[in-house]
């Protein structure tokens, strides 16, 4: 299956949802692909990759704190997370060329677990009027049998948060989303993907219910309890 990447721009502003695509899958290998314009020169996106703490979500570390991570961007350089209880390296840089290319050798988060190999490729090309194409690629391979095909799914969705948190770290200087409030009052930046609401409310759900569940907590539900029958 050939890759579907996504290159949605409408009179200069981005306007479709940052959804990654599952290209191909198969039990011993799967392919994610993403593309999209930013609205920022390739310095800038090149230099807020390596800002990893800035913009990856703390809901998918180790350790619940985003502000533990760390990303060299040189060959060899580590994509790592250090907390006093421990550390964890999320990838390795196998290649950096300034402004243009950062790939890593990553197997992220539970995959780490099934001694597969992913490679992680955010390749920018510059565009006209200050403007870069980002390309994101998660390329995972395992042995024969590995089930992959039935996690892709939940890969896809993990991260095409991440590049929607990215993005709007890029737009916005903080990749966390805007108050309704305040958003209601602003304009939109380029690269936000407000389409993604939904999903990043789901996976921050899933999270609640991990967390009260390892509390032995009852997470709390959204639906109001029904009254007695008479």
């Amino acid at each position: 299956m050939k890759a579907m990447l996504l290159l949605c721009v409408l009179g200069g502003f981005i306007a479709c949802s940052a959804r990654a695509e599952v290209s191909e899958a198969a039990a011993d290998h799967f392919l994610i692909g993403f593309s999209a314009r930013v609205e920022a020169p390739p310095a800038k996106v090149y230099v807020a990759l390596g800002e990893v703490a800035r913009w990856w979500s703390a809901e998918h570390t180790w350790s619940g704190t985003a502000a533990n991570l760390s990303l060299k961007a040189e060959a060899g350089g580590c994509f790592c997370e250090r907390w006093a209880g421990g550390s964890a390296e999320h990838g390795r840089v196998v290649m950096a060329l300034k402004n243009e290319l950062l790939r890593l050798d990553a197997a992220l988060g539970p995959l780490q677990e099934r001694a597969v190999t992913g490679v992680l490729s955010f390749s920018l090309q510059a565009m006209d009027d200050e403007a870069t194409r980002l390309d994101v690629d998660y390329r995972v391979n395992a042995a024969s049998g590995s089930g992959l095909e039935q996690i892709a799914p939940a890969v896809d969705n993990v991260l095409a948060m991440q590049i929607d948190r990215l993005l709007r770290y890029i737009d916005t200087g903080s990749a966390d989303e805007a108050p309704a409030a305040e958003a209601a009052g602003s304009v939109e930046p380029p690269s936000r993907r407000a389409a993604r609401a939904e999903l990043i409310e789901e996976w921050s759900r899933q999270a609640a219910a991990t967390r009260a569940a390892k509390g032995n907590e009852k997470p709390r539900s959204d639906k109001p309890a029904k009254p007695p029958k008479p």
